[in-house]
Formats: structure tokens, C-alpha cells, sequence
């Protein structure tokens, strides 16, 4: 086999034992065994993507019925929308799922996708106006408790990243939820894509604050926006430096 034909052949070995076991180990050529070798990493990745998976499958297995796992994102922005996702896995086991501020935009994008076609998946938002109002732990809550109502579907047990609801229904409130939990890795994921994408819109119409890269966050060229065009009607006006400015523009 030519090289490339190797390259090729290797794609169809899908587990580390089956690589070991083929006679191309005891192939002399520098190509050979140099593309043995990344399709091993490659298959080491793969294993440990399946590991963590599994790993992260421990608070589902405790329980038994319907399980939603809950988390939010923009708690910190200074602008836009806090948004929370809810989601109940599907059969499909979804690997790579992961805390979504630790995935690339490609790789959560990608799950994104795949976990609205597999799953079972809520979406709730609260409002600047909501966050300045109930403050923004309480206006979070609200969001998730939208979240949880938009499954349309009767739940059991929520595990939720760091919060407790005022809900009816059993939960379990897990530190860092969203790298220890399947469940709520996968809301987290709907959440920040969601509100991602909600910024991006915002900044059609705000141009100048860079809403579609900066999220919201107080990034320098976000700050710089306010103290030249002033406060919008999507930032919050009870989040510092935006209450101090907007009495400045006064």
C-alpha cells in the first residue's frame, strides 16, 4: 500500500487493540509507522472523550425517571439577557459534552445542533429589565424556571449547576455542575450558543459596543463604546460601570 492508502486503511481501525494487532506495526517506512502513530492519538482521544462521558453519567445514574439538567449563562455581562437551558438526554450518547466555556465555538456550535435533535430541550430568558428589577441571582432563577416549564414535559429530578428553584420537583444542586454532569454540561451548552446568538443580533443594531465578539462582558472596546456613545437600552443599569455612566449621559 502506498501511504496514502495506509492513511486511509487506518481510518477504518476504531479501537487501540485492533491498531496494535495490525501487520503494518512491523512496516519499516518513516510514513508508516509516523501515521500509525497519530491515528493512535487519535484513538487515545476518542477513548477518553468516551471515559469522561461516562465519568460525567454518575448523578444521572443515582436516579431514576425523568431528569433534566438545568444551567444558565450571562449572569456577568453587562448587557443583554441572562439565558438558561434545560435539557433531558435522548438515547444517543452525545461525546464531547463538556463545560461549554471549555469547548471551542466549532465544537459547541456542533453539539449544539446535535443535542436540539436529540434531546429534550427548554429555553428561558430573563430580561435586562427583569435583571435590574429582581436583581440578577433572582432574574437567573427566572430564567431557569422558564427553562424547566418550555421542556413541556413532566420531570423528576433537576440537577442543577449551583442553584436551587423555587419548583416543585427534587433537585440537586451540583458545585462546577456543568464539568461533573452530562445533564447540565449539555443546558450549558444551549444557553451560552442561545444567548451567543442573541448578542450577535444586538450588535446588528449596536454596532459599535462589538456585542457579537465581547458577549456583553466588559471588554476594553466595550467600555471605550460606552463612555463614547453612552449607555443602550439592552445594558443594565444596576451593573457597574453602566449606572455610573448613564448618569454621566444624563
Amino acid at each position: 500500500m502506498t501511504i496514502k492508502e495506509v492513511k486511509e486503511f487506518l481510518q477504518t481501525i476504531h479501537s487501540i487493540e485492533d491498531l496494535e494487532s495490525i501487520d503494518l506495526q512491523s512496516d519499516p517506512r518513516v510514513g508508516v509507522q509516523n501515521a500509525i502513530k497519530s491515528r493512535r492519538r487519535q484513538l487515545e482521544k476518542i477513548e477518553e472523550t468516551r471515559r469522561r462521558f461516562e465519568s460525567m453519567m454518575v448523578y444521572e445514574r443515582e436516579l431514576t425517571g425523568v431528569i433534566a439538567g438545568v444551567d444558565e449563562a450571562g449572569r456577568g455581562p453587562l448587557a443583554g439577557e441572562v439565558v438558561a437551558g434545560a435539557v433531558i438526554l435522548g438515547d444517543e450518547k452525545l461525546y464531547g459534552l463538556d463545560d461549554s466555556k471549555k469547548l471551542s465555538e466549532t465544537e459547541r456550535n456542533r453539539l449544539y445542533d446535535l443535542i436540539l435533535d436529540t434531546c429534550i430541550v427548554g429555553i428561558g430568558t430573563a430580561s435586562v429589565e427583569e435583571i435590574d428589577t429582581l436583581n440578577i441571582y433572582e432574574a437567573t432563577k427566572l430564567a431557569m424556571t422558564r427553562a424547566v416549564k418550555n421542556l413541556n414535559r413532566y420531570v423528576d429530578h433537576l440537577l442543577i449547576d449551583a442553584m436551587v428553584l423555587d419548583m416543585d420537583i427534587h433537585q440537586q444542586s451540583i458545585i462546577k455542575g456543568d464539568a461533573n454532569s452530562n445533564s447540565i454540561a449539555a443546558a450549558s451548552i444551549i444557553a451560552k450558543v442561545y444567548r451567543d446568538r442573541l448578542m450577535e443580533a444586538h450588535s446588528k443594531e449596536y454596532p459599535e459596543y462589538d456585542f457579537e465578539k465581547n458577549s456583553g462582558y466588559g471588554t476594553k472596546t466595550h467600555l471605550d463604546a460606552l463612555g463614547q456613545y453612552g449607555v443602550t437600552p439592552i445594558h443594565r443599569k444596576s451593573f457597574s460601570p453602566v449606572k455610573e455612566i448613564q448618569e454621566i449621559f444624563r
